[in-house]
């Protein structure tokens, strides 16, 4: 991909929003954007914990593209704020179907990054009738190595300082188990405690995210109204293994056969390495690998947008 690099599309405001009552006391809200009847597609936010951004409706072209996006449970718009309580991954799946049914659309294109990627895998494996195609970034299998490589060895080597500061909320004997301690002042009945938990959680997730440091995106991550459902729910999904068995998404990825898929990978992506890419790639033949080599992780970098807007665009048929 040597051409010019692409942007993200313009500024496009919903032209549907609304609340969904999934049951358990959860409720989701939900965007539309682009032209009514075009293609269909849905966008999984990363997190898990985090939530939607007005740049994320414009990674397909509103002319081409039906999309639908929402707040998962528990995060921004959806209620209840940060709950943890009936929200892992297999209601999240079920509450993506519950949408698909409520736009009425036979199948879709499923898009997402990081632990979006992870849901989006989730979805197709369990629906692949459903699943016209994959738009996946930064790919993250859930697998052992992966987890411990975030929270026990691996991107601490990389990211030094910031482990430091990471692990200096916690005392020397509770940091065999730097999730575990984690999730107990995250869930802690003293708000102090929470808050400079999430804090810290959320400041380390923002420093592993960019191939350079951005002090705009860290200033979002410290912000309580981001923090907190991140933290929260992301170290619950941790510890509970995303709800998934060991390599349950390669052991599965059979059921992908037929569906195409794009993934866009950052060299440097220190939150998930290329390696998970490369092994569902090899996994799976239908998937095109993409690797930027002067991205990281973040979606708003600028070689991670290019490759994200070349995906939707060539899988729409739209000519370059």
């Amino acid at each position: 991909m040597t051409e010019q690099r692409r942007g993200l599309y313009p500024e496009i405001e919903p032209y549907e929003t609304g609340i969904l009552d999934v049951g358990e006391g959860h409720s989701l809200y939900y965007e539309r954007v682009g032209t009514p009847g075009a293609k269909p597609a849905v966008f999984l936010h990363g997190g898990p914990g985090g939530g939607m951004s007005p740049d994320h409706r414009r990674q397909w072209d509103p002319e081409l593209y039906d999309v639908l996006l929402f707040d998962q449970r528990g995060c921004g718009k959806s209620l209840p704020f940060a709950e943890i309580e009936h929200n892992d991954t297999w209601r999240i799946v079920a509450d993506v179907e519950r949408l698909r049914e409520m736009c009425g659309h036979d199948k879709w294109q499923v898009f997402g990054g990081s632990w979006g990627a992870t849901l989006a895998l989730t979805y197709a494996e369990t629906h692949p009738d459903r699943t016209s195609e994959l738009v996946l970034r930064g790919v993250f299998l859930a697998r052992q190595t992966e987890k411990d490589w975030l929270y026990t060895y691996g991107a601490s080597e990389i990211m030094a300082e910031q482990w430091d500061q990471f692990t200096g909320l916690i005392p020397e004997d509770e940091r065999g188990d730097l999730v575990k301690a984690y999730y107990k002042r995250l869930t802690s009945d003293d708000e102090e405690t929470r808050l400079a938990a999430a804090r810290e959680w959320s400041l380390w997730e923002g420093n592993v995210a960019t191939l350079l440091p951005d002090p705009a995106l860290l200033d979002t991550f410290a912000d309580p109204a981001k923090a907190v459902p991140f933290a929260r729910i992301c170290a619950k999904f941790f510890l509970e293994d995303f709800f998934l068995e060991e390599a349950q998404l390669l052991k599965n990825v059979s059921a992908l056969a037929g569906i195409p898929g794009i993934i866009v990978q950052g060299r440097h992506d220190i939150c998930t390495p290329p390696t998970s890419a490369w092994a569902l790639k090899k996994a799976w033949p239908e998937a095109e690998l993409w690797i930027v080599d002067d991205a990281g992780h973040s979606a708003a970098e600028p070689g991670i947008i290019d490759g994200l807007v070349r995906a939707t665009d060539k899988l729409v048929g739209k000519q370059a």
